[in-house]
């Protein structure tokens, strides 16, 4: 019954979530600055799932500010995924 739930909530989080992804540029009127960035950079794994299904979804968000978005961007993905190799234990 705890998976059923937990799946519930991590299939309810990646719906919510699917509403911040980054589009095609499209629908963008105003460039994603910095902060965008560091957004888009936590929830590249969500844009990345949901752009396997979806076209109009992209990880990277192609209407930006440029050297700002970027570093917020990178940022996000290093400290994210840098920080779950630093805290796993070693087997042996």
């Amino acid at each position: 019954m705890k998976r059923i739930g937990l799946l519930a909530i991590m299939f309810s989080l990646i719906v919510v979530l699917g509403g911040c992804v980054p589009g095609d540029g499209t629908y963008t009127t105003d460039p994603a600055g910095f902060f965008w960035g560091v957004w888009h950079g936590w929830i590249a794994p969500v844009s990345l799932i949901l752009g396997l299904f979806n076209d109009t979804y992209r990880v990277y968000e192609v209407n930006n500010t440029g050297w700002f978005y970027d570093l917020g961007f990178y940022i996000a993905i290093i400290s994210g995924f840098g920080g779950v190799a630093v805290t796993r234990k070693s087997r042996g």
